[in-house]
């Protein structure tokens, strides 16, 4: 018989979070899967219990974008819009998973730019270094979700996955809302593969 692995979160770190968008509240977890042991950065923005269901954005990290501003991507331009429509409504969550590369960690994912420097496509490329187009799943955000007393989200994502994995999670999605941002022209490859070929929910490609 297959053992369902064990899981648990421990909450290690909470602090005031004044940024740009307004003021959050951050928060550090530590998951742990049967050995698998995950961490996450929580920005949460007033009551998230309690009315109508917040919004919540499950955004993979990703220092090209998110730090260094890359236009190969739509990341660092999708997780801003998260915060100011977070902000706008003054109340939400956003789970920062450390998921480079789609899982493939970061200098990974630079070996798959060289490959896509070549012609390949993001999917391509993962695959030619040997793993799955999309390694990430999804089994944290449940928890922490649980941990704050939010069981009804209106998920801003364009991601099948991440509807699929906070539902088996016992998580219930009352609505998606579609997370996408102006992008610049060198990103419309990427999204065009990430519609094709992972089925993503974007307009327009």
């Amino acid at each position: 018989m297959t053992q369902i692995p064990r899981v648990q979160l421990e909450k290690v770190a909470e602090a005031a979070f004044p940024t740009r968008f307004g003021q959050f509240r951050i928060h550090g977890f530590q998951g742990r899967r049967g050995r698998d042991v995950e961490e996450a950065v929580v920005l949460t923005m007033g009551a998230v219990t309690g009315g109508p269901p917040p919004l919540l954005r499950v955004h993979s990290e990703c220092l090209t974008g998110d730090v260094f501003h890359s236009l190969r991507c739509d990341c660092r331009a999708q997780l801003e819009l998260a915060l100011s429509m977070i902000a706008e409504e003054e109340r939400g969550i956003l789970i920062y998973e450390h998921k480079e590369g789609r899982g493939i960690g970061l200098l990974n994912k630079l070996r798959a730019y060289q490959l896509q420097d070549g012609g390949a496509d993001t999917v391509e490329a993962n695959e030619r270094l040997g793993f799955k187009a999309d390694l990430r799943d999804y089994w944290l955000p449940p928890l922490v979700l649980h941990h704050f007393g939010a069981t009804s989200v209106r998920l801003l994502s364009n991601n099948p996955a991440k509807i699929q994995a906070l539902e088996r999670g016992g998580i219930t999605v009352a609505e998606r809302v579609p997370c996408q941002p102006l992008y610049h022209a060198t990103a419309e490859d990427y999204l065009r593969t990430k519609k094709a070929k992972l089925g993503h929910l974007l307009e327009g490609f």
